[in-house]
């Protein structure tokens, strides 16, 4: 496995733990606050606008790379 390789993995398994950090900071913070279930649906589709880019991105790269 080359160094680039092993990169690669690891940016994918930090950005994954950090997202999934982030949803569960994000939920505990909407339950404390009494948010219900639509402001908490709104404020995790919204922090997962940015892994949903991220894994386009990738998929696009794999696309143009074939």
């Amino acid at each position: 496995m080359s160094l680039a390789q092993v990169e690669h993995l690891v940016m994918l398994v930090s950005v994954t733990g950090l997202v999934l950090f982030m949803g569960y900071i994000v939920w505990d913070l909407g339950k404390r606050s009494g948010a219900g279930k639509l402001g908490l649906t709104i404020l995790l589709g919204v922090l997962m606008l940015a892994p949903a880019v991220f894994l386009l991105k990738e998929l696009a790269v794999l696309l143009i790379d074939l």
